[in-house]
C-alpha cells in the first residue's frame, strides 16, 4: 500500500512538473545589430530572400509616449534567415523588403494592432496567419501571446518590457531580447494553432478571417474624435462642448508638434476641469506655465455663434440604444433578445466568442432593419453587405430567419 501510494505521488509530481511551461529568456541565436542603415537593410533583404517558409513579423510602438501609432521597432524572423530587428526611424522605407515577402505568408499575433504601422513603412500582406485570432476561433479562453505559447508550445515568455517607450534610443539590450522573442517561436505557434483549427474543422473559417485581414489598413477615422474625451458626459451644454472641442484641438496640435501623447500634454481630467471652470479655477500646471494657447481656445469657443455650436449628441448612425427598442419597436426588441440567446448557444457549442460569430453592431443593425425577404437567403445577403464573412452568414443567417419566424411583424 505504501509503495503504491508513493508511486502515485511520484507520478502526480511528475505530471505537475511536466505541465510547468518552460521559460524562454533568450533567442537560440545571438542577436544581430539592429538594422539602422541601407547597407544593413540590403543584407536583411538578401537573407530573407534566401530563407524559406512563412515570415514572422511584429512591431513595437510607443503608445502613451509619442504622438500617433507609428512603429519604433520591427521584428522579423524566417527559417534560413534568422531573426532581424529593424529601426524604422532610420529605415522608414521598407519597400525592398516588401518586394521579397509580399507573396509569402506573414505570421502575426493580433494583426490589427500592427498592420497599420507596418503599412506606413510600405509593408502590406497578401497572405497572413493571425495566431491570436486563430486561437480565438479554436476556443482558447486566453489568447495573449504568452498564454498561447504556453498552451500550444509549453513555453512562456517574460513580458516585463511590453509597456516601454520604444522610441528610446539606443534601445537597451534587454528590450531587444524581449522584442526578438516575440517572433522567435511565432511560426511554430502558427503551425500548432493551424493543427488545432484543422482538428476542429475550422480551417476554412479561419482562412476567410485571415483573408479579410489582408485588406485591413486601420480603424475608420472617427467623427468628432474630441468626443472621446473621458468624462465628456458631465458637460451638459452645447457651449461647454464647444470649449472642450477647442481645448482638445489645441492639445492635439501641441502634442503633434512635440511628438508626444496628448495625455502627456494635458490629461483628460485636467482638460475637462479647465473646460468646466475656465480660467477662474485652479489652472493645471501645464496650463499655468503657458496659459496663452489654452485661454485663446476658450475665447474661440465663447465666440462660436449659437447656430454653429456642436450638438449635444451626434446623429445616430444605425439603430437607437437598445434600451429604447421596446418602446420604438417591440417586435425588434423581442427579436434581438431571442437571437442573442441563439447566438450565445451557438457560441458555446462551437467554442467561438459570440463577437467572432458576428459583430454586435452588425447583429443590431440587421435586427433593427431586416431585409424585405426574411428567409435565410435574405438575411445572408444583408449580412454580406454589412461585411460579414461567408462562414459567419452560413451560421447566423438561419438563426435570424428562425427568430423572424418566431416574432413576425403584424401584416400591414
Amino acid at each position: 500500500m505504501t509503495d503504491a501510494a508513493s508511486t502515485d505521488t511520484s507520478s502526480t509530481a511528475s505530471d505537475e512538473t511536466a505541465s510547468v511551461p518552460r521559460l524562454v529568456e533568450a533567442p537560440e541565436e545571438p542577436l544581430r545589430p539592429v538594422v539602422e542603415d541601407e547597407r544593413a537593410l540590403r543584407d536583411l533583404v538578401a537573407a530573407v530572400a534566401a530563407g524559406h517558409g512563412p515570415v514572422a513579423l511584429d512591431a513595437e510602438r510607443a503608445s502613451g509616449f509619442r504622438y500617433g501609432q507609428k512603429a519604433y521597432l520591427v521584428q522579423l524572423r524566417r527559417a534560413g534567415a534568422g531573426t532581424w530587428l529593424i529601426d524604422p526611424v532610420m529605415c522608414p522605407d521598407l519597400s525592398e523588403l516588401q518586394a521579397v515577402i509580399r507573396d509569402e505568408e506573414w505570421v502575426l499575433h493580433a494583426a490589427t494592432q500592427d498592420l497599420p504601422c507596418l503599412g506606413d513603412l510600405g509593408l502590406t500582406p497578401t497572405r497572413l496567419f493571425d495566431t491570436e485570432l486563430g486561437s480565438r476561433l479554436a476556443g482558447r479562453p486566453r489568447v495573449g501571446l504568452a498564454a498561447a505559447m504556453e498552451h500550444y508550445l509549453g513555453v512562456t515568455l517574460a513580458k516585463e518590457h511590453s509597456a516601454q517607450d520604444w522610441s528610446t534610443r539606443p534601445l537597451p539590450a534587454p528590450w531587444l531580447v524581449y522584442a526578438a522573442l516575440d517572433v522567435e517561436l511565432l511560426v511554430e505557434l502558427r503551425d500548432a494553432v493551424d493543427a488545432d483549427l484543422r482538428a476542429q474543422g475550422k480551417s476554412e473559417w479561419a482562412a476567410q478571417e485571415f483573408e479579410a485581414l489582408t485588406h485591413f489598413r486601420g480603424p475608420a477615422p472617427r467623427v468628432d474624435p474630441w468626443r472621446r474625451t473621458s468624462g465628456l458626459h458631465k458637460v451638459r451644454t452645447r457651449r461647454g462642448l464647444a470649449v472642450v472641442r477647442e481645448l482638445w484641438l489645441t492639445r492635439d496640435g501641441i502634442a503633434q508638434d512635440r511628438d508626444c501623447s496628448p495625455g502627456r500634454v494635458l490629461p483628460d481630467a485636467a482638460l475637462l476641469d479647465l473646460a468646466t471652470n475656465g480660467a477662474g479655477g485652479r489652472l493645471p500646471r501645464a496650463v499655468a506655465r503657458h496659459p496663452a494657447p489654452w485661454l485663446a481656445a476658450i475665447d474661440r469657443a465663447m465666440l462660436v455663434p449659437e447656430r454653429d455650436l456642436p450638438p449635444q449628441h451626434l446623429p445616430a448612425d444605425g439603430p437607437p440604444p437598445q434600451r429604447a427598442w421596446a418602446d420604438k419597436d417591440p417586435v425588434a426588441a423581442a427579436r434581438l433578445v431571442r437571437v442573442k440567446e441563439l447566438v450565445t448557444g451557438l457560441s458555446e457549442s462551437l467554442q467561438i466568442p459570440a463577437e467572432n460569430l458576428l459583430t454586435p453592431d452588425s447583429l443590431r443593425r440587421v435586427v433593427w432593419a431586416p431585409p424585405l425577404d426574411e428567409s435565410v437567403d435574405g438575411f445572408r445577403e444583408i449580412l454580406l453587405d454589412l461585411g460579414a464573412r461567408p462562414w459567419q452568414t452560413e451560421l447566423v443567417a438561419p438563426l435570424l430567419a428562425e427568430t423572424a419566424a418566431e416574432h413576425p411583424y403584424p401584416a400591414s
